[in-house]
């Protein structure tokens, strides 16, 4: 095994809901409301949280990541036929604002920091959702940095995107890894010259058979520090 180093010029980019974050964090509370059904309804939300931003990219028709999280719950409401109070609808949202998140996020965050790397949060969520989201989940401090899409109003995978990362972080490509657990980010951050790391939370996930594949593969974070040590000298 190579000699742990420090890193000071390697940039790591987080993604953070459903790499960082655990997206299906609303199950409890979607449980004391729809019961068995709250585990398909919180999977059909978040496909069409991020299906809404693929559109709303393509069209340039920009709204905060928040507007289309509360679009597709209002879809999947009517997808499955069920009626939520307003009541109801706004806990869900105010419950997406403190998601926890996965429990092998912050002992391998502190490693990686320890190794001296860069890290940044890198979401399509605005600064501030994002901001909040990690100082719930108690590892704000271990960032230097948030780079929202928000900030060029559009989302990822607009080559774009990650392109202003690299400048807002006055990173090198070829110096900057993305960390995701989304498949259709990591391609995007390899298509603009990024080496990427693709986190498989689940067994079954598959990824896309692209010509672009991810640099590494590792099924936990506390995995990474090592996986990068054998790729970074």
């Amino acid at each position: 095994m190579k000699e742990n180093l420090k890193r000071p010029n390697i940039t790591l980019a987080f993604d953070v809901y459903g790499t960082l974050i655990n997206t299906h964090g609303v199950l409890i509370l979607l449980e004391t409301m729809i019961g068995d059904k709250a585990k398909a309804f919180s999977t059909r939300w978040r496909e069409k949280q991020l299906e809404y931003s693929f559109r709303r990219g393509l069209m340039k028709n920009y709204v905060p990541f928040s507007d289309c999280t509360r679009q597709a719950l209002e879809y999947t409401c009517d997808y499955y036929q069920i009626s939520l109070s307003t009541e109801q609808k706004n806990a869900l949202m105010e419950c997406y604002k403190t998601l926890p998140s996965f429990e092998d996020v912050k002992p391998a965050l502190i490693a990686l920091k320890a190794q001296g790397y860069r890290m940044f949060a890198f979401s399509n969520g605005t600064k501030r959702a994002v901001e909040t989201l990690l100082h719930a989940a108690g590892i704000d401090a271990l960032f230097e940095g948030v780079v929202s899409a928000d900030e060029i109003k559009t989302f990822k995978p607009n080559p774009d995107i990650y392109q202003h990362f690299l400048q807002a972080t006055e990173s090198k490509a070829s110096d900057t890894w993305l960390i995701s657990s989304n498949p259709f980010d990591v391609i995007g951050a390899i298509a603009t010259g990024l080496k990427a790391a693709w986190v498989k939370r689940t067994e079954g996930a598959v990824f896309d058979p692209w010509e672009m594949q991810p640099n590494v593969i590792v099924a936990d974070l506390q995995l990474l520090d090592s996986a990068l040590n054998e790729c970074v000298e």
